[in-house]
């Protein structure tokens, strides 16, 4: 099974620590051997010079990422930081029960935003894979 969640609003953080972004997308594998192969693209704007952006996916309350540096980094100085993040994750979660997967951000102080762009789009996918 393929499931994708997308997100058509900006979301603004000044959060040092991961925070969630609603872009989420949610799945329930067939078995406890499946495993779950997510994919996730999101546009980041730091809106201010030397600033330094994380983003990461999370299972419900689960970073799969490195736990203060995420999976995606962006770093500028002196320049306004415009990036586009894409993160791909295989994931054993040993579960049938439903699960939410979730993309989070972090900044280094200065306001962040997640999917600013006028009219732009970014998405998740969560794909089972059977054992």
């Amino acid at each position: 099974q393929v499931v994708s969640g997308t997100l058509n609003s900006a979301f603004t953080t000044t959060s040092t620590s991961f925070v969630a972004t609603g872009l989420n997308v949610a799945i329930t594998p067939s078995a406890t051997s499946s495993k779950v192969f997510v994919i996730a693209t999101c546009y980041l704007d730091d809106n201010a010079a030397t600033q330094q952006i994380w983003s990461t996916i999370y299972r419900a309350s689960t970073n799969l990422g490195h736990a203060s540096y995420g999976m995606m980094a962006s770093y500028a100085s002196g320049a306004r930081l415009r990036s586009n993040h894409s993160m791909s994750f295989l994931d054993s979660p040993s579960s049938t029960s439903a699960l939410t997967y979730e993309v989070y951000i972090r900044t280094s102080g200065n306001t962040t935003s997640f999917n600013s762009e006028t009219g732009s789009i970014v998405s998740i996918t969560a794909m089972e894979i059977g054992a």
